[in-house]
């Protein structure tokens, strides 16, 4: 008599390296962002302005770092918070951080906690000012609203008279991590189509930290670390999409893949900058993001990776992590490579 096969254990999932208090935190985080998503695609506004309290701007020296808030377009009634190093920006025009919060397109603001403090450590750290646009968000404003937002930003800095501080436009970088370095993707191979309608502004760089890229299929990473991982799941992801994208879009969109033929435009202009990316092991959305870094050196583009094999998805904006620190120098010394190179004329 044929013995009955012993029953297989499925695998575990590995979890990232973390303090229980963290790993328990993140975990409220997840659970209160998916209460305020509705069926109907939507999202409770009120109840996350009670979870997300935006915190004001702060023009006296915080940590060496003042900020303000202003307008970038008054027809969209766009708007950014300015934070500047007051030490470094009494001695020089300050290169230009113009940065762009994650968040799934739908989430958070310039004015959520994380993001101002995480703002105020690039500005000290790179001695640079940092444009944290408050982009429109979905599902109330879908595709392209904010890569028109992202570009209303490059013009405002386009024009010296809009500067409220010594600004040197002419080393202008755009990051963002996860949704929102899609965006600054996006914005700089929009710039990269049509330079020449800026007088005074030329990226220098695009920092893109975990962007949020995508396609129809599913990643051998997306499945490992599907419900293992914080922040980044399977149905969040899908949920994001489906508020970002025009109705009935899928996911071979041009804003979620970056191999659309639409999508390449701008790519091949040598006005597309030196690309600064930022890769966690612990990210379900990396195999993306590997393939975005390949299709960009394929086509001859400066990119430079940094890799955290522990990192999980928005690592940087968590001090607690070293990686956190570390990556922050390099978008530091990113950014002081085109001092070294000689900088505004």
């Amino acid at each position: 008599m044929a013995e009955a096969p012993t029953p297989t254990t499925p695998a575990r999932k590995p979890k990232p390296p973390m303090s229980c208090l963290m790993r328990l935190s993140l975990k409220v985080v997840d659970r209160v962002a998916d209460a305020t998503r509705r069926a109907d695609g939507t999202l409770n506004r009120c109840a996350l302005s009670l979870l997300d309290p935006r915190v004001p701007a702060i023009s006296s020296p915080c940590r060496g770092v003042a900020s303000r808030d202003v307008v970038l377009d008054r027809a969209t009634g766009l708007r950014a918070r300015l934070f500047h190093p007051v030490a470094a920006a009494k001695e020089k025009a300050l290169p230009v951080i113009v940065l762009f919060h994650g968040g799934g397109f739908a989430f958070l603001s310039a004015a959520s906690p994380a993001y101002d403090a995480a703002c105020r450590r690039v500005a000290r750290y790179a001695s640079a000012a940092v444009l944290s646009v408050d982009y429109r968000r979905a599902p109330e404003h879908r595709f392209p609203a904010p890569y028109d937002d992202g570009l209303a930003a490059l013009r405002f800095l386009d024009d010296p008279k809009n500067h409220p501080l010594p600004l040197d436009a002419s080393r202008c970088y755009v990051a963002g991590d996860s949704a929102g370095g899609n965006i600054a993707h996006h914005v700089a191979r929009r710039y990269a189509l049509h330079p020449a309608a800026f007088r005074n502004v030329r990226l220098a760089g695009l920092v893109a930290i975990q962007p949020f890229f995508g396609g129809e299929e599913r990643t051998n990473s997306e499945l490992r670390l599907d419900g293992a991982a914080p922040i980044v799941s399977i149905d969040r992801a899908d949920w994001m999409w489906r508020a970002f994208l025009p109705p009935g879009a899928d996911r071979t969109h041009e804003a979620v893949n970056f191999a659309h033929p639409a999508a390449a435009a701008g790519l091949e202009s040598p006005a597309f900058p030196p690309v600064l990316l930022a890769i966690g092991g612990f990210d379900p959305l990396q195999d993306w993001q590997r393939r975005y870094g390949e299709t960009l050196r394929g086509m001859g583009k400066d990119v430079r990776v940094a890799e955290y094999p522990d990192a999980i998805h928005a690592f940087y904006v968590f001090p607690v992590f070293d990686d956190a620190r570390d990556f922050i120098i390099r978008i530091a010394e990113f950014v002081a490579e085109s001092a070294g190179a000689g900088g505004s004329e």
